[in-house]
């Protein structure tokens, strides 16, 4: 399966400058974790800012069958009230996450240190994303997978240890997904659970469950790694969190006004953690105009307002190290080979390397398949917008998993797609 039941497809063609002020949404990570984390803490957290795309969604609704009372009283803006740590009940039919990897990732960390047993399933999409290196830390901690696809992919039937151990682990990647789910485990363990990186994960984690009151260190651990020590069994209270915008999602608008000429645009309260703002980097190496004023944080999460304003860019390459930092960007950055190619624009790789010629234009005129992905569809919109043909996207549905508004918002700012 490579599009959705219904395909929504669209066409992307260059179009005049893209000006205003536009709040993109917020924060995807930031929006499961305080779901999450509000579901194991005692009373109750405000979520202001929430990202109610599908993924985050699917991630309430898993919170209610496990126990948790989670509201929308408004706008973006939701009531939890937790059942504690170890407090999951038994989920009576499947979490079915839809398209999300990390509402999944992070909610088997949760639930494998509950003594419940619960059924996990999504999409196809979903379904064929391996799930095995989240599950063999929490193996170790007393889960234990009952039934599964080929190489722990969904569904599986995981269930939680009733005498959780903490251990000390060292991911095999860097991956903010796999830390995440052995620290919330780690919570329902007596003792310190440890994880150790060699490369530093993101780390909103570790930040919100100092916002909702557990003990958790942080310290460097060689050249570029993080080492996590969190006390297990602690009485989680309930917070107000006021989620920021997603640099993720603001990187669409943000590289289409780079690349349209005559652009000059603003985006408020967007992240700017360090863990997350390796496209911004990459992009002022290239020559990229971009201003943060306004700056601000909540929950250990800094903010500021952003303005990206047209720029003429040249190529840079792009350390290794930073890559956690902009790992889900690489698209709307580079692309993918298929996209570009199709595209008329030259396209290598060599080994772990993508090698892009950039000839200050791109011909345009193909037609771009999504295979499922909001990502690749909307850096095809993007690079469509400074095309010198307009380029064409198969399906846009699953957009709507991360950005409900993206398309309408373009459109506010100037950008023709039709």
């Amino acid at each position: 399966m490579t599009h959705s039941d219904h395909p929504s497809p669209l066409e992307a063609r260059c179009s005049g400058p893209l000006t205003g002020k536009a709040r993109v949404p917020g924060d995807k990570s930031i929006s499961h974790r305080a779901l999450i984390l509000g579901a194991l803490s005692v009373g109750k957290t405000r979520i202001s800012g929430l990202l109610e795309g599908e993924d985050v969604l699917n991630t309430a609704k898993s919170m209610r069958a496990l126990g948790a009372e989670v509201d929308r009283t408004g706008d973006f803006a939701w009531v939890v009230q937790g059942v504690g740590v170890s407090g999951f009940a038994e989920p009576q039919n499947p979490l079915d996450f839809g398209n999300s990897g990390t509402g999944c990732r992070l909610v088997m960390g949760a639930v494998a240190g509950c003594p419940i047993t619960a059924v996990f399933d999504g999409d196809a999409s979903l379904h064929s994303r391996p799930m095995r290196r989240v599950l063999d830390p929490l193996e170790l901690m007393g889960a234990k997978t009952r039934s599964s696809g080929e190489g722990g992919r969904l569904p599986l039937t995981l269930a939680g240890a009733r005498d959780p151990v903490p251990i000390t682990y060292r991911t095999p990647v860097a991956s903010a997904q796999i830390k995440s789910a052995v620290l919330l485990a780690g919570l329902s363990a007596p003792g310190v659970t440890t994880v150790i990186e060699q490369e530093a994960s993101r780390d909103h984690t570790e930040l919100m469950l100092k916002h909702f009151g557990a003990e958790i260190v942080s310290s460097k651990e060689g050249a570029h790694g993080r080492k996590i020590a969190l006390t297990g069994q602690p009485e989680l209270h309930g917070a107000d969190v006021v989620v920021p915008a997603d640099p993720s999602s603001a990187a669409f608008p943000i590289v289409a006004a780079l690349i349209v000429e005559g652009s000059d645009i603003i985006l408020p309260d967007v992240m700017t953690n360090p863990l997350r703002t390796g496209l911004f980097a990459t992009l002022r190496e290239m020559g990229a105009l971009l201003e943060e004023t306004e700056v601000r944080g909540d929950a250990g999460e800094p903010m500021a307002q952003i303005r990206a304003r047209a720029s003429k860019l040249r190529g840079v390459e792009v350390p290794p190290e930073r890559a956690p930092s902009m790992i889900d960007e690489y698209l709307v950055l580079a692309a993918t080979a298929a996209m570009l190619r199709v595209n008329g624009v030259s396209v290598e790789i060599s080994g772990d390397d993508l090698l892009v010629e950039g000839r200050g234009h791109v011909p345009g005129g193909g037609l771009v398949s999504t295979h499922m992905d909001h990502r690749i569809a909307m850096s095809a919109l993007v690079m469509g917008l400074a095309s010198d043909k307009p380029v064409k996207v198969d399906d846009t549905a699953f957009i709507a998993t991360s950005f409900p508004d993206f398309i309408p918002m373009m459109r506010a700012l100037g950008a023709e797609l039709s």
